[in-house]
């Protein structure tokens, strides 16, 4: 589910393939419900400005919503498998792009048409989960396989890959990574895992380019952030 950032509504999805939209002034009043995926929605994004509503499926299909019409925007067929997860930088491109990721793939688009713009430069080699992209463009994705990358938004280069470890006692299994997102600093990161765990994750204030090596560095691309 999405709260959406302006209007007073909730944006949900569901294995009914719908995404309702509520009106959280009332109780239980359902304002649209946006139909037209052909299985569960896994994802869901909300906006300020058209498209205000973005879902993704496990039909593979990405939607871009017209939330006053509770009409199809767009579809968005480049996927391959579940899209499970989606971000989006209010500021950097203007605010004008989102990323979505399903297994091994992240690819980026443009807003408002969603127009297809690149894929991340590297594979993840997961079933994404989870993603988020905090002020400094530093965006985080979890895997089920409990693995975590670290991408510069703007070039889509994997900068860091870290991996959590389940807590003693759990199954290896019980590593994956199912949400997380950044606190309001951006230097702290929150995930929430299979091993019933949440676990913290704080920007390393000692990382250096020795340290930290970045086998490419795109024109203009200022220091990132390290966890």
């Amino acid at each position: 589910m999405a709260l959406h950032p302006t209007l007073d509504v909730l944006v949900t999805g569901g294995r009914d393939s719908a995404c309702r939209v509520w009106d959280v002034r009332l109780k239980n009043v359902q304002v649209h419900a946006l139909t037209g995926h052909e299985d569960a929605v896994c994802s869901l994004l909300t906006l300020p400005t058209d498209p205000q509503v973005i879902s993704g499926s496990h039909d593979t299909t990405v939607k871009l919503w017209d939330l006053r019409k509770g009409k199809t925007f767009s579809t968005l067929t480049h996927h391959k498998k579940s899209v499970r997860a989606m971000t989006h930088h209010p500021k950097l491109d203007r605010g004008n792009c989102f990323a979505s990721a399903s297994t091994n793939t992240i690819k980026k688009f443009n807003l408002p048409r969603g127009e297809f713009l690149h894929n991340m430069l590297s594979q993840q080699k997961s079933i994404i989960n989870a993603m988020a992209v905090n002020e400094d463009g530093v965006m985080a994705t979890g895997g089920d396989n409990g693995s975590l990358w670290f991408w510069d938004w703007k070039s889509g280069h994997n900068f860091q890959q870290s991996q959590t470890i389940a807590q003693p006692g759990s199954q290896e299994s019980e590593a994956g990574i199912y949400a997380l997102c950044y606190d309001v600093t951006g230097t702290r990161l929150v995930t929430c895992e299979a091993d019933k765990t949440i676990k913290m994750w704080k920007q390393d204030e000692k990382a250096t380019p020795e340290t930290h090596p970045l086998n490419f560095r795109p024109p203009n691309l200022r220091d990132v952030g390290r966890f």
